[in-house]
C-alpha cells in the first residue's frame, strides 16, 4: 500500500515539491554561508519524493547551532513553506481520495518549518537516530 501511495504521490505532487526543494538547496549551496540549509533542503527533497513509510525524528546530538539555524530558517523560509503545506493539505483533504496525500502534507510541516536537528527514518524504526 505504501508503494502505491508513494507512486501516486510522486506523479501528482511529490515530483514538483522535490524540484522546489532541490532548487532552494542549490541556491543555498551557491551562497556558501547557507550550505547547511542547502543540505537540509536536499534531505527534504528526498522526503518529498517518497513520504509514505518514513517519518522524522529529533536528533538528540543537535546543538545550539541547529537551534539558531532553525530560527533563521523560520524567519526566511520555514513559515511560508509550512503555510504552503497547510493550504495544500487542506485542499487535498476535501476529497476522500486526497486524504492520504493531505495527511502526508501535514506530516511534512515540522521538517519544512525546522529542518535542522531532525532525521528522516523509516516508520518501522521511528526511534532510530544518529
Amino acid at each position: 500500500m505504501k508503494t502505491l501511495l508513494n507512486v501516486l504521490w510522486l506523479v501528482l505532487s511529490g515530483f514538483w515539491l522535490a524540484i522546489g526543494y532541490v532548487v532552494a538547496g542549490i541556491i543555498c549551496c551557491i551562497l556558501i554561508i547557507t550550505i547547511p540549509f542547502g543540505i537540509a533542503s536536499f534531505r527534504i527533497a528526498g522526503y518529498a519524493l517518497w513520504p509514505f513509510g518514513r517519518t522524522t525524528v529529533l536528533r538528540h546530538d543537535a546543538g545550539v547551532g541547529s537551534a539558531v539555524g532553525n530560527v533563521i530558517w523560520i524567519i526566511f523560509a520555514g513559515w511560508w513553506l509550512a503555510l504552503g503545506h497547510i493550504v495544500t493539505g487542506l485542499a487535498l483533504c476535501v476529497t476522500i481520495i486526497g486524504i492520504p496525500f493531505g495527511i502526508a502534507n501535514f506530516k511534512m510541516i515540522p521538517i519544512s518549518l525546522v529542518p535542522l536537528g531532525r532525521d528522516i527514518v523509516p516508520t518501522d524504526q521511528p526511534f532510530a537516530t544518529r
